[in-house]
Protein backbone atom coordinates (compact mmCIF):
# COMPACT_ATOMS: atom_id res chain seq x y z
CA UNK A 1 0.00 0.00 0.00
CA UNK A 2 2.98 2.35 0.69
CA UNK A 3 4.95 1.49 -2.28
CA UNK A 4 1.54 2.30 -4.22
CA UNK A 5 0.97 5.77 -2.52
CA UNK A 6 4.52 6.53 -3.80
CA UNK A 7 4.00 5.70 -7.02
CA UNK A 8 0.77 7.74 -7.69
CA UNK A 9 2.89 10.73 -6.16
CA UNK A 10 5.50 10.26 -8.49
CA UNK A 11 3.42 9.11 -11.25
CA UNK A 12 0.26 11.33 -11.17
CA UNK A 13 1.43 14.75 -9.54
CA UNK A 14 0.99 16.27 -13.18
CA UNK A 15 -1.65 13.60 -14.58
CA UNK A 16 -4.81 15.17 -14.54
CA UNK A 17 -3.95 18.47 -16.60
CA UNK A 18 -2.15 15.78 -18.87
CA UNK A 19 -5.39 14.52 -19.10
CA UNK A 20 -7.38 17.79 -19.71
CA UNK A 21 -5.13 17.91 -22.55
CA UNK A 22 -5.79 15.31 -25.23
CA UNK A 23 -2.77 15.81 -27.66
CA UNK A 24 -0.22 14.54 -25.33
CA UNK A 25 -1.91 11.37 -24.64
CA UNK A 26 0.43 8.27 -26.23
CA UNK A 27 -0.68 4.08 -25.79
CA UNK A 28 2.40 3.27 -24.32
CA UNK A 29 2.44 5.67 -21.65
CA UNK A 30 -1.10 5.20 -20.96
CA UNK A 31 -0.67 1.19 -20.56
CA UNK A 32 2.66 1.97 -18.52
CA UNK A 33 1.24 3.56 -16.07
CA UNK A 34 -1.82 1.39 -15.78
CA UNK A 35 0.75 -1.09 -15.29
CA UNK A 36 2.48 0.31 -12.55
CA UNK A 37 -0.70 0.43 -10.42
CA UNK A 38 -1.25 -3.06 -10.49
CA UNK A 39 -2.43 -4.53 -8.58
CA UNK A 40 -5.16 -2.66 -7.73
CA UNK A 41 -7.84 -3.59 -4.93
CA UNK A 42 -10.65 -5.43 -5.19
CA UNK A 43 -12.56 -2.84 -4.34
CA UNK A 44 -11.26 -0.42 -7.16
CA UNK A 45 -11.93 -3.15 -9.06
CA UNK A 46 -15.39 -3.36 -8.50
CA UNK A 47 -15.73 0.31 -8.59
CA UNK A 48 -14.01 0.34 -12.55
CA UNK A 49 -16.20 -2.63 -12.61
CA UNK A 50 -19.52 -0.46 -11.86
CA UNK A 51 -18.84 2.11 -13.80
CA UNK A 52 -17.91 0.68 -16.97
CA UNK A 53 -21.08 -1.23 -16.78
CA UNK A 54 -22.79 2.00 -16.69
CA UNK A 55 -20.86 3.56 -19.02
CA UNK A 56 -20.53 0.98 -21.89
CA UNK A 57 -24.48 0.14 -22.15
CA UNK A 58 -25.18 3.72 -21.47
CA UNK A 59 -23.00 4.92 -24.61
CA UNK A 60 -22.98 1.90 -26.96
CA UNK A 61 -26.89 1.48 -27.17
CA UNK A 62 -27.22 5.32 -27.05
CA UNK A 63 -25.52 5.61 -30.15
CA UNK A 64 -27.95 3.65 -31.60
CA UNK A 65 -30.89 5.18 -30.84
CA UNK A 66 -31.60 4.70 -27.46
CA UNK A 67 -33.90 7.14 -25.25
CA UNK A 68 -32.84 6.14 -21.69
CA UNK A 69 -30.67 8.51 -20.36
CA UNK A 70 -27.21 8.08 -17.81
CA UNK A 71 -29.26 8.42 -14.90
CA UNK A 72 -31.90 5.49 -15.89
CA UNK A 73 -28.98 3.66 -17.09
CA UNK A 74 -27.61 3.74 -13.84
CA UNK A 75 -30.50 2.88 -11.75
CA UNK A 76 -31.63 0.07 -14.33
CA UNK A 77 -28.47 -1.74 -14.22
CA UNK A 78 -27.24 -1.27 -10.80
CA UNK A 79 -30.58 -1.34 -8.85
CA UNK A 80 -33.34 -3.10 -11.38
CA UNK A 81 -35.42 -0.61 -11.16
CA UNK A 82 -36.72 2.46 -14.13
CA UNK A 83 -37.01 5.70 -13.03
CA UNK A 84 -39.41 8.69 -15.18
CA UNK A 85 -40.43 7.42 -18.17
CA UNK A 86 -38.76 5.49 -20.32
CA UNK A 87 -39.29 3.26 -23.49
CA UNK A 88 -40.15 -0.46 -22.80
CA UNK A 89 -38.08 -0.76 -25.62
CA UNK A 90 -35.15 1.33 -24.59
CA UNK A 91 -35.12 -0.63 -21.04
CA UNK A 92 -35.41 -3.93 -23.10
CA UNK A 93 -32.41 -3.47 -25.05
CA UNK A 94 -30.43 -1.91 -21.93
CA UNK A 95 -31.27 -5.51 -19.90
CA UNK A 96 -30.25 -7.50 -22.99
CA UNK A 97 -26.90 -5.28 -23.68
CA UNK A 98 -25.77 -6.18 -20.00
CA UNK A 99 -26.61 -9.26 -20.40
CA UNK A 100 -24.30 -9.68 -23.29
CA UNK A 101 -21.80 -8.00 -21.56
CA UNK A 102 -21.65 -10.25 -18.90
CA UNK A 103 -21.27 -13.13 -21.57
CA UNK A 104 -18.36 -11.36 -23.17
CA UNK A 105 -16.51 -11.16 -19.93
CA UNK A 106 -16.71 -14.42 -18.79
CA UNK A 107 -15.41 -15.65 -22.22
CA UNK A 108 -12.81 -13.48 -22.61
CA UNK A 109 -11.66 -14.87 -18.93
CA UNK A 110 -11.32 -18.13 -21.17
CA UNK A 111 -7.83 -17.53 -22.26
CA UNK A 112 -6.57 -20.60 -24.09
CA UNK A 113 -10.19 -20.47 -26.29
CA UNK A 114 -10.30 -19.27 -29.50
CA UNK A 115 -12.78 -16.67 -31.04
CA UNK A 116 -15.72 -19.09 -33.07
CA UNK A 117 -18.44 -18.13 -34.67
CA UNK A 118 -20.77 -19.86 -32.37
CA UNK A 119 -19.78 -17.20 -29.54
CA UNK A 120 -20.61 -14.25 -31.80
CA UNK A 121 -24.04 -15.90 -32.86
CA UNK A 122 -25.10 -16.86 -29.17
CA UNK A 123 -23.89 -13.18 -28.61
CA UNK A 124 -25.94 -11.56 -30.68
CA UNK A 125 -28.69 -14.17 -29.93
CA UNK A 126 -28.29 -12.43 -26.75
CA UNK A 127 -28.43 -9.05 -27.76
CA UNK A 128 -31.59 -9.56 -29.87
CA UNK A 129 -33.55 -10.49 -26.61
CA UNK A 130 -33.67 -6.72 -26.44
CA UNK A 131 -34.30 -5.43 -30.14
CA UNK A 132 -37.47 -4.70 -31.53
CA UNK A 133 -37.61 -2.59 -34.47
CA UNK A 134 -40.57 -3.17 -36.31
CA UNK A 135 -39.48 -6.31 -38.36
CA UNK A 136 -37.92 -9.44 -37.79
CA UNK A 137 -34.66 -9.93 -36.41
CA UNK A 138 -33.41 -13.51 -36.96
CA UNK A 139 -31.37 -13.56 -33.68
CA UNK A 140 -28.10 -15.76 -34.05
CA UNK A 141 -28.56 -16.27 -37.00
CA UNK A 142 -26.34 -14.02 -40.25
CA UNK A 143 -28.80 -11.87 -42.63
CA UNK A 144 -31.15 -12.97 -45.25
CA UNK A 145 -31.67 -9.88 -46.73
CA UNK A 146 -29.01 -6.79 -48.00
CA UNK A 147 -28.29 -4.21 -45.72
CA UNK A 148 -26.71 -0.68 -46.55
CA UNK A 149 -26.18 2.80 -44.80
CA UNK A 150 -26.90 6.51 -45.63
CA UNK A 151 -23.64 7.94 -44.56
CA UNK A 152 -23.44 11.52 -43.47
CA UNK A 153 -22.32 12.45 -46.59
CA UNK A 154 -26.15 11.34 -48.03
CA UNK A 155 -24.11 8.40 -50.00
CA UNK A 156 -25.54 4.57 -49.81
CA UNK A 157 -23.17 2.28 -48.73
CA UNK A 158 -23.08 -1.25 -48.81
CA UNK A 159 -22.15 -4.05 -46.72
CA UNK A 160 -21.69 -7.99 -47.64
CA UNK A 161 -24.35 -9.38 -49.48
CA UNK A 162 -26.39 -12.16 -47.51
CA UNK A 163 -25.20 -14.93 -49.98
CA UNK A 164 -21.24 -14.29 -49.34
CA UNK A 165 -21.71 -13.35 -45.65
CA UNK A 166 -20.88 -16.67 -44.27
CA UNK A 167 -17.83 -17.38 -45.79
CA UNK A 168 -16.21 -13.98 -45.22
CA UNK A 169 -17.26 -14.41 -41.11
CA UNK A 170 -15.61 -17.87 -41.32
CA UNK A 171 -12.32 -16.02 -43.38
CA UNK A 172 -12.50 -13.30 -40.70
CA UNK A 173 -12.41 -15.44 -37.69
CA UNK A 174 -10.12 -18.03 -39.26
CA UNK A 175 -7.88 -14.64 -39.65
CA UNK A 176 -8.20 -13.66 -35.94
CA UNK A 177 -7.34 -17.15 -34.29
CA UNK A 178 -4.29 -17.43 -36.73
CA UNK A 179 -2.83 -13.87 -36.14
CA UNK A 180 -3.62 -14.24 -32.56
CA UNK A 181 -1.10 -17.10 -32.63
CA UNK A 182 1.58 -15.55 -34.75
CA UNK A 183 1.44 -12.37 -32.25
CA UNK A 184 2.93 -10.17 -35.26
CA UNK A 185 -0.22 -7.78 -34.60
CA UNK A 186 -0.23 -6.28 -31.11
CA UNK A 187 -3.76 -6.87 -29.51
CA UNK A 188 -5.11 -3.12 -30.19
CA UNK A 189 -4.08 -3.67 -33.83
CA UNK A 190 -5.96 -7.16 -33.64
CA UNK A 191 -8.94 -5.06 -32.36
CA UNK A 192 -8.83 -2.19 -34.60
CA UNK A 193 -8.87 -4.38 -37.17
CA UNK A 194 -11.18 -6.73 -36.36
CA UNK A 195 -13.91 -4.42 -35.88
CA UNK A 196 -13.37 -2.72 -39.15
CA UNK A 197 -13.55 -5.98 -40.59
CA UNK A 198 -16.72 -6.52 -38.97
CA UNK A 199 -18.18 -3.37 -39.79
CA UNK A 200 -17.82 -3.83 -43.20
CA UNK A 201 -19.18 -7.31 -43.66
CA UNK A 202 -22.25 -6.00 -40.86
CA UNK A 203 -23.38 -9.87 -40.78
CA UNK A 204 -26.65 -9.87 -38.65
CA UNK A 205 -29.88 -7.89 -39.55
CA UNK A 206 -29.60 -5.09 -37.08
CA UNK A 207 -27.31 -4.82 -34.06
CA UNK A 208 -24.18 -4.74 -35.43
CA UNK A 209 -21.84 -1.99 -34.16
CA UNK A 210 -23.42 -3.34 -30.20
CA UNK A 211 -22.09 -6.43 -31.16
CA UNK A 212 -18.49 -4.82 -32.88
CA UNK A 213 -17.90 -3.19 -29.85
CA UNK A 214 -18.45 -5.99 -27.38
CA UNK A 215 -16.08 -7.92 -29.34
CA UNK A 216 -13.47 -4.91 -29.25
CA UNK A 217 -13.26 -5.55 -25.40
CA UNK A 218 -13.49 -8.95 -25.96
CA UNK A 219 -9.97 -8.93 -27.84
CA UNK A 220 -8.88 -6.07 -24.92
CA UNK A 221 -10.08 -8.07 -22.15
CA UNK A 222 -8.11 -11.37 -23.29
CA UNK A 223 -4.95 -9.83 -23.39
CA UNK A 224 -5.53 -8.07 -20.19
CA UNK A 225 -6.20 -4.63 -21.53
CA UNK A 226 -8.76 -2.53 -19.71
CA UNK A 227 -11.54 -2.53 -22.00
CA UNK A 228 -13.06 0.65 -23.77
CA UNK A 229 -15.88 2.95 -24.14
CA UNK A 230 -16.40 4.45 -27.38
CA UNK A 231 -18.54 7.67 -25.86
CA UNK A 232 -21.77 8.62 -27.94
CA UNK A 233 -20.97 12.42 -27.44
CA UNK A 234 -17.69 12.12 -29.37
CA UNK A 235 -19.84 9.49 -32.14
CA UNK A 236 -18.78 12.21 -34.61
CA UNK A 237 -15.27 11.21 -34.53
CA UNK A 238 -15.86 7.14 -34.59
CA UNK A 239 -17.92 7.59 -37.69
CA UNK A 240 -15.43 10.01 -39.29
CA UNK A 241 -12.73 7.43 -38.41
CA UNK A 242 -14.41 4.40 -39.69
CA UNK A 243 -15.46 6.88 -42.76
CA UNK A 244 -11.98 8.29 -43.31
CA UNK A 245 -11.00 4.23 -43.80
CA UNK A 246 -13.45 3.09 -46.03
CA UNK A 247 -12.12 6.47 -48.66
CA UNK A 248 -8.60 4.61 -48.01
CA UNK A 249 -10.14 0.55 -48.25
CA UNK A 250 -12.41 1.29 -51.16
CA UNK A 251 -16.13 0.35 -50.85
CA UNK A 252 -16.28 -3.15 -52.46
CA UNK A 253 -17.63 -4.91 -49.52
CA UNK A 254 -14.90 -7.82 -49.65
CA UNK A 255 -11.61 -5.40 -49.64
CA UNK A 256 -13.17 -3.63 -46.29
CA UNK A 257 -13.71 -7.60 -45.04
CA UNK A 258 -9.96 -8.15 -46.37
CA UNK A 259 -8.59 -5.09 -45.18
CA UNK A 260 -4.99 -4.58 -43.86
CA UNK A 261 -3.63 -3.47 -40.87
CA UNK A 262 -1.58 -0.96 -43.39
CA UNK A 263 -4.66 -0.05 -45.23
CA UNK A 264 -7.09 1.55 -41.95
CA UNK A 265 -4.61 3.72 -41.00
CA UNK A 266 -7.37 6.20 -40.14
CA UNK A 267 -9.39 4.25 -38.20
CA UNK A 268 -6.23 2.51 -36.12
CA UNK A 269 -5.17 6.06 -35.32
CA UNK A 270 -8.14 6.74 -33.84
CA UNK A 271 -8.52 3.62 -31.98
CA UNK A 272 -5.50 4.19 -30.60
CA UNK A 273 -5.98 7.75 -29.42
CA UNK A 274 -9.13 6.27 -28.19
CA UNK A 275 -7.79 3.24 -25.82
CA UNK A 276 -5.38 5.72 -24.36
CA UNK A 277 -7.61 7.71 -23.28
CA UNK A 278 -9.76 5.38 -21.79
CA UNK A 279 -6.95 3.79 -19.62
CA UNK A 280 -5.69 7.22 -18.64
CA UNK A 281 -8.86 7.99 -17.05
CA UNK A 282 -9.21 4.34 -15.88
CA UNK A 283 -5.89 5.28 -13.96
CA UNK A 284 -6.53 8.64 -12.96
CA UNK A 285 -10.10 7.10 -11.54
CA UNK A 286 -7.93 4.62 -9.39
CA UNK A 287 -5.27 7.17 -7.95
CA UNK A 288 -6.54 10.76 -8.48
CA UNK A 289 -8.50 11.15 -5.09
CA UNK A 290 -9.99 14.10 -3.71
CA UNK A 291 -13.15 15.46 -2.34
CA UNK A 292 -13.62 18.03 -4.90
CA UNK A 293 -13.09 15.35 -7.59
CA UNK A 294 -16.30 13.25 -9.00
CA UNK A 295 -16.47 11.17 -12.08
CA UNK A 296 -19.79 11.31 -15.04
CA UNK A 297 -19.74 8.99 -17.98
CA UNK A 298 -15.90 9.11 -18.12
CA UNK A 299 -15.20 12.38 -17.20
CA UNK A 300 -13.37 13.47 -13.91
CA UNK A 301 -15.26 16.25 -12.83
CA UNK A 302 -13.41 18.64 -10.55
CA UNK A 303 -15.14 21.23 -9.17
CA UNK A 304 -14.43 24.75 -8.12
CA UNK A 305 -16.20 24.77 -4.42
CA UNK A 306 -16.18 22.32 -2.51
CA UNK A 307 -20.20 23.12 -1.64
CA UNK A 308 -21.04 20.80 -4.50
CA UNK A 309 -18.86 17.63 -3.29
CA UNK A 310 -20.34 18.56 0.01
CA UNK A 311 -24.04 18.54 -1.16
CA UNK A 312 -23.50 15.24 -3.01
CA UNK A 313 -22.53 13.54 0.13
CA UNK A 314 -25.21 14.59 1.48
CA UNK A 315 -27.79 13.45 -1.30
CA UNK A 316 -25.94 9.79 -1.15
CA UNK A 317 -26.19 9.63 2.42
CA UNK A 318 -29.62 11.41 3.94
CA UNK A 319 -32.55 9.55 2.83
CA UNK A 320 -34.55 12.79 3.12
CA UNK A 321 -32.33 16.09 2.45
CA UNK A 322 -34.88 19.55 1.21
CA UNK A 323 -33.45 22.65 -0.10
CA UNK A 324 -33.69 24.30 3.69
CA UNK A 325 -32.27 21.10 4.85
CA UNK A 326 -29.21 22.24 2.71
CA UNK A 327 -29.29 25.45 3.62
CA UNK A 328 -29.13 24.89 7.36
CA UNK A 329 -26.10 22.61 7.32
CA UNK A 330 -23.81 24.55 4.71
CA UNK A 331 -24.92 27.76 6.50
CA UNK A 332 -25.67 29.32 2.72
CA UNK A 333 -28.19 31.59 1.36
CA UNK A 334 -31.32 30.28 0.21
CA UNK A 335 -30.43 31.64 -3.41
CA UNK A 336 -27.23 29.71 -3.29
CA UNK A 337 -28.30 26.58 -2.44
CA UNK A 338 -31.42 26.87 -5.21
CA UNK A 339 -28.47 27.89 -7.43
CA UNK A 340 -25.93 24.98 -6.63
CA UNK A 341 -28.49 22.22 -6.86
CA UNK A 342 -30.37 23.61 -9.89
CA UNK A 343 -26.77 23.55 -11.61
CA UNK A 344 -26.27 19.73 -10.32
CA UNK A 345 -29.80 19.02 -12.18
CA UNK A 346 -29.03 20.69 -15.28
CA UNK A 347 -25.52 18.96 -15.38
CA UNK A 348 -27.84 15.21 -15.15
CA UNK A 349 -25.72 14.68 -12.18
CA UNK A 350 -28.67 14.40 -9.81
CA UNK A 351 -32.26 14.19 -10.42
CA UNK A 352 -35.04 14.13 -7.88
CA UNK A 353 -36.87 11.48 -6.45
CA UNK A 354 -40.66 10.71 -6.43
CA UNK A 355 -41.03 11.67 -2.99
CA UNK A 356 -40.41 14.76 -1.34
CA UNK A 357 -36.73 15.31 -0.72
CA UNK A 358 -35.43 12.24 -2.36
CA UNK A 359 -32.31 12.64 -4.40
CA UNK A 360 -30.92 9.85 -7.75
CA UNK A 361 -27.41 10.66 -7.66
CA UNK A 362 -25.40 9.63 -10.70
CA UNK A 363 -22.02 11.63 -10.51
CA UNK A 364 -19.53 9.31 -8.70
CA UNK A 365 -17.05 10.26 -5.95
CA UNK A 366 -13.02 9.92 -6.66
CA UNK A 367 -13.16 8.33 -2.36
Amino acid sequence: MLLKKAISSHLFSNILTIFMNMRYLTLDKALEAWHKIQPISDDDKARLARRFSVDFNYNSNHIEGNTLTYGQTEILLLFGKVIGEANVRSVQEMVASEVSLKMMEAESRIKESPLSQNFIRGLHHTLSDGMQIGYTVHAGQYKTRPNSVITRYGDRFEYASPEETPALMTDLVDWYNEAEKEGRLSPIELAALFHYRYIRIHPFEDGNGRIARLLVNYILAKHDIPMIVIRSRKKTEYLEALHSTDLAVGSSPSDGAKASIHSISPFLRYFRNLVAQEVYADVLFVTKRGENLWWYDGECIEFRTPNYGKILNMMQSEPVLTLADIQRKLGLQPTSVKKLVQSLIDKHYVEKGKDEGSWHVFIVPSC
